[in-house]
């Protein structure tokens, strides 16, 4: 370890393990209540475009992370990790209890979208955890993070359902702010582990990033330092292997995603039209086995299989893995339907949990090699992610709509060929990937 790198504290993994679990919990609890949130308000005002104003709050949260993440990334390489980790968890904090006040879609898509922007934190997590590991600790502290982002995905939607609408569920609720606001009470659970985790940070987090690295350009306001920052992400964007992990994540995070648009509406496809009929609690299983088996692969899995095979070499191992998973989905048979989409769940969560933590690790080596700044390249690759975040549901939306009343070979299984076949550009892109000259991470 270098004069200048700093190892990591089991406290300061711990701050960021947290700081990455919020944020999924941030994405995932509205999951759950949003529709009829925006049902409910959108009668109050007369509006009649609710599909429109569900699809416009999905997509704020991504749209936020995808205009901020490489902002918040630049500023961290100027002031520090610290102090954007910590405005992160404030703004968390404050905006998910706002969401869950809103009286009418407008503040609701502000809130959301402020969220987002407060929520854009990750790519600095990512970044801190470069700054304090040795080349062997690398991939295993990714994979913290991606363990984090797994138990996040998990908790958010279950927080979000469980605790809608609770004077419908418990009389202490009854004649209180939960009932004329009956989706504030999650919000404030997020708020509340938003702020605990603040406290954490204040107490165990020290700066990663001594002052002798940071660049010089504190003082540039607003406009500037976002003129600043596109302007590097747009030379990482075009940087050798840097570039081809970049835009491999793209493909990677687009298939994955239009996932998330067609798994419930094939699952809860009548049986005779060829889905499996499965209801809310059903489809909420499947997607635990998908959070567990994620957790497992990041949390313990990632080390001993990046010593063995090295990041680079599981890169296009876990794109054809993904892929396969995503393609078999449709092809439950409805009799054995739990069995078989457990075990392609498994799959598909297996694939994930090696690719995050194993992509991130070899970004934080091409940059470390190239000499160029941590908080721009991760905060370029978190930008690109949310950016395939926004595209990825709407395509699958698009191509369902498309396809599911027609006949093979362009029918209801076509969004997943579509997962399956991203995947498979994205295994052939990793290819081109250079290997890093410092290989000690990847023995």
């Amino acid at each position: 370890m270098s004069t200048t790198q700093r190892d990591a504290s089991k406290g300061a993994l711990l701050v960021l393990f947290l700081v990455t679990m919020i944020d999924l919990i941030g994405f995932g609890i509205v999951i759950p209540f949003l529709t009829y949130l925006v049902e409910d308000l959108a009668d109050s005002q007369g509006i009649l475009e609710v599909g429109i104003w569900v699809g416009i709050l999905m997509t704020s949260y991504s749209a936020a992370q995808f205009l901020f993440s490489p902002i918040w990334g630049s500023i961290s390489d100027r002031i520090g990790r610290r102090p954007v980790l910590m405005i992160g968890l404030v703004g968390n904090t404050v905006f998910f209890t706002m969401f869950g006040l809103a009286n009418t879609l407008l503040i609701a898509l502000v809130a959301r979208f402020l969220a987002g922007v407060f929520n854009g934190n990750i790519a600095v997590a990512r970044a801190y955890i470069g700054d304090v590991s040795t080349p062997k600790q690398l991939a295993t502290r990714m994979g913290l993070i991606g363990a984090a982002f797994g138990l996040g995905f998990t908790i958010g939607p279950f927080i979000g359902g469980e605790l809608s609408d609770p004077a419908s569920k418990w009389s202490t609720f009854e004649s209180t702010i939960f009932e004329t606001y009956p989706y504030l009470l999650p919000c404030i659970a997020a708020s509340v582990l938003s702020f605990l985790s603040l406290i954490v940070a204040y107490k165990n987090l020290p700066e990663s990033l001594p002052t002798e690295l940071r660049t010089k350009k504190s003082n540039l306001n607003l406009l500037t330092r976002f003129k600043s920052s596109s302007k590097d992400i747009t030379s990482t964007l075009f940087s050798g292997s840097i570039s081809v992990v970049i835009w491999m994540t793209m493909l990677f995070v687009f298939g994955f995603t239009i996932m998330h648009a067609v798994f419930i509406l094939y699952t809860g496809m009548d049986i005779s039209s060829g889905g499996l009929s499965f209801n809310e609690a059903q489809n909420g299983r499947i997607f635990a086995v998908i959070g567990i088996a994620g957790i497992l692969t990041q949390g313990v899995l990632i080390g001993p299989l990046s010593r063995r095979f090295g990041s680079r070499g599981l890169l296009p191992i876990s794109c054809l893995i993904t892929g396969l998973g995503l393609t078999l989905i449709p092809y439950t048979e409805p009799e054995y339907a739990f069995i078989q989409l457990g075990m392609v769940s498994i799959l598909i969560a297996v694939g994930n949990g090696i690719f995050q933590p194993s992509s991130s690790t070899l970004l934080t080596t091409l940059a470390k090699d190239n000499g160029m700044e941590l908080g721009v390249v991760m905060g370029a690759q978190e930008s690109v992610s949310a950016f395939s975040r926004i595209l990825g549901p709407l395509t699958g939306g698009f191509v369902w709509v498309l396809t599911v009343n027609k006949s093979a070979p362009f029918d209801y299984h076509t969004a997943f060929h579509l997962c399956g076949l991203l995947m498979v550009f994205a295994a052939i892109i990793s290819l081109k990937i250079v290997k890093p000259e410092d290989n000690s991470s990847e023995e």
